[in-house]
């Protein structure tokens, strides 16, 4: 080997970090059929009884991603 003064060492290319997964999407979620009739008969003109608005109230709440409401634009 010989011995080289003030020589640089080969330059070396940067190591790569590892590749991140890409982020997961929440799955989508979906209503039941018995919500979605009401909700389709609702659209037409059909009035719901209380328990009916409850159902559709609550699978709406239900697919909701996030908690709270968003902030207010300012």
């Amino acid at each position: 080997m010989s011995n080289r003064k003030g020589g640089k060492p080969p330059n070396k290319p940067p190591a790569k970090p590892p590749a991140k997964p890409p982020a997961k999407k929440p799955a989508p979620r979906h209503s039941s059929p018995r919500v979605s009739t009401i909700s389709a008969k609702v659209l037409n003109g059909y009035k719901p009884t209380k328990a009916e608005l409850l159902a559709i109230a609550a699978s709406n709440l239900s697919q909701d991603q996030t908690k709270g409401q968003k902030p207010k634009p300012k």
